[in-house]
């Protein structure tokens, strides 16, 4: 019997409720894709949010280790991988199963557990890990409350204790701890190979029925030098758009003022995107605070002239007042270069 349809008929027991008898192994198991790499799973009992990050001396390993859902869990699988303990890690305990009892019934059923790394977390913070016999060394893991690290083909046998005392340490939201934890296996040692690319995924935790809205952090580094720098870099422009994000929704609400705050703690972040500046500005005159907007539209204006092109667009798609001589108004700020 193929991996995948044992790893299926588990879950097919799994769902129904049924006793569940681990699958007759096959004769040779085959190793899939072999993501080494170090990772940790994670919520914040405050939150609620459930996460999942990830480096590798491996290309894009962003788009088969971390696994999560709002509401159910994260997953993460590794080592010699099999990207199915993700989809049906998740399916498991969205059925109503804990992090440990769905890692445990998918090991059962899977003749290569020798050769995986899986960890799993649930919305309830149940947290479990498998760093099997045949992981190439170091390998190892530590299950802590509400997260686990673990690491495989690592320099030496510090990364995962070192990963857990920062994330436990430090302070901050969930995505600063993970990082820190990232940081930390990298300063330990790290991949005894090196390092190419790295991802993090945190999720709501109380899922809304529309995914899109329950992702706060989905970012992937796929091929980098400095992987861990490129992904912080992200994280903070992700910050960024969401209070963007937030602003924009507070102008739907007719909350200028939060809506003000949103913007101005996205420019705070990244001071130099034309695309928050330009838009904070718009919000602006929308809200009939056209003066406050000019210095605003003249930076941009500096930075690329072509936002000079973009503004009159707007009035025709009223996102602007169709008002000519406040366009000119505007677009006279750019000067003449």
């Amino acid at each position: 019997m193929k991996l995948t349809l044992a790893l299926a008929c588990i879950v097919m027991l799994m769902l129904t409720l049924q006793p569940v008898t681990a699958q007759k192994p096959s004769a040779e198991p085959r190793p899939q894709r072999p993501v080494h790499t170090f990772s940790i799973v994670a919520r914040d009992p405050t939150t609620g949010e459930l996460g999942v990050a990830v480096q590798s001396h491996w290309f894009s390993v962003g788009s088969v280790v971390p696994w999560a859902e709002a509401g159910v869990g994260a997953v993460a699988t590794q080592s010699f991988v099999d990207p199915s303990y993700g989809k049906l890690g998740l399916d498991l305990m969205r059925a109503g199963r804990s992090g440990p009892d769905a890692l445990k019934a998918l090991l059962a059923g899977d003749a290569g557990r020798e050769v995986r790394q899986v960890a799993m977390i649930d919305a309830q913070g149940h947290v479990d890990a498998w760093t099997g016999a045949n992981c190439i060394q170091a390998a190892g893991h530590h299950v802590g409350e509400n997260f686990s690290v673990q690491a495989n083909l690592m320099l030496n046998d510090k990364v995962w204790p070192a990963m857990a005392r920062a994330f436990e340490t430090t302070k901050g939201d969930l995505a600063e701890r993970m990082l820190a934890a990232l940081d930390a296996g990298q300063e330990a040692g790290g991949d005894i190979r090196g390092r190419q690319s790295a991802a993090l995924i945190i999720v709501a935790g109380k899922a809304t029925g529309k995914p899109w809205l329950d992702r706060v952090f989905d970012l992937r580094v796929d091929d980098s030098p400095e992987p861990l720098q490129e992904l912080r870099r992200l994280v903070t422009l992700q910050r960024a758009y969401n209070h963007m994000n937030a602003g924009d929704l507070a102008v739907e609400k007719k909350d200028n003022e939060g809506a003000l705050r949103e913007y101005g703690a996205a420019e705070k972040l990244v001071p130099d995107s034309a695309e928050m500046i330009y838009w904070h500005a718009v919000a602006l005159v929308n809200m009939n605070r056209t003066e406050e907007a000019l210095p605003l539209f003249r930076k941009v204006f500096a930075m690329d002239r072509n936002w000079v092109t973009l503004t009159p667009r707007l009035a025709k798609a009223g996102l602007l007042p169709d008002d000519a001589k406040l366009i000119e108004r505007i677009t006279g700020v750019a000067g003449n270069k």
